[in-house]
């Protein structure tokens, strides 16, 4: 199965994504249309777009994202640079593949403690012959410079640099990405429950760990009360 078709199909409509206030949840799959969007789930830039026109001022888009369309990703980047206020992207879990290349189109990148960025080579689907395969590989090495130049924008270092680590799929964790120079800082406070994503179509996809459920203080004395109960019945 091609490995962007899996992606997409692993993951059907298990994200979200909404506004409130001056903040924008990107936690989906990127599309490239709303037809993709209704039948998989996923944020189209239409969609992304038309949220990010209805804002003033500064903006935080949070993403935990396992990726998808580059082109929808690229749409969403131009959006970006366009808009007239700040924007500060705030990773909460992944930033993983196209999700990764949206992130670095911010002017400020914060990742929460233990989220991840990945990059790699892109995917796509192709059908034909060899004249056709042979077109469409060259299609995909000019996307993937692209996308490294994206990155050696953000970070000014050399985009070859960057196309040796996309050939291998790198992960970087939260303080990887900040030495690197494709994240500038990393948040002080707890990071953010999002969805759970399936990233089985990836090679070497770290999971990341829930932060702890916090409990109510009672709930918690009444257990230890419970269990300092049952030790003393067992001594007696």
């Amino acid at each position: 199965m091609n490995k962007l078709f899996a992606l997409f199909a692993a993951n059907k409509k298990r994200g979200s994504f909404h506004a409130e206030g001056n903040t924008i949840y990107l936690y989906d799959m990127i599309v490239d249309d709303e037809m993709e969007a209704e039948w998989f789930g996923g944020v189209s830039p239409t969609g992304f777009i038309s949220q990010l026109k209805a804002m003033k001022g500064d903006v935080a888009i949070r993403v935990n994202s396992p990726g998808g369309s580059v082109f929808g990703a690229v749409a969403i980047c131009q959006a970006m640079r366009e808009y007239e206020g700040n924007i500060t992207v705030h990773v909460d879990g992944y930033a993983a593949s196209a999700a990764s290349v949206i992130a670095v189109a911010a002017p400020k990148v914060v990742m929460a403690p233990g989220s991840f960025m990945m990059i790699h080579n892109c995917w796509t689907f192709a059908m034909g012959n060899a004249n056709d395969m042979m077109a469409m590989a060259g299609v995909l090495e000019k996307i993937d410079g692209s996308i490294a130049d994206s990155y050696a924008a953000k970070s000014g270092k050399d985009a070859s640099e960057f196309r040796d680590l996309m050939a291998a799929e790198t992960w970087f964790t939260a303080a990887e990405s900040v030495a690197m120079g494709i994240a500038d800082a990393i948040a002080e406070d707890k990071p953010k429950t999002a969805a759970q994503w399936d990233m089985s179509a990836f090679a070497a996809a770290p999971k990341i760990a829930e932060p702890p459920a916090e409990q109510d203080h009672d709930v918690i004395s009444m257990r230890v009360r419970q269990h300092a109960a049952r030790m003393l019945t067992r001594a007696a």
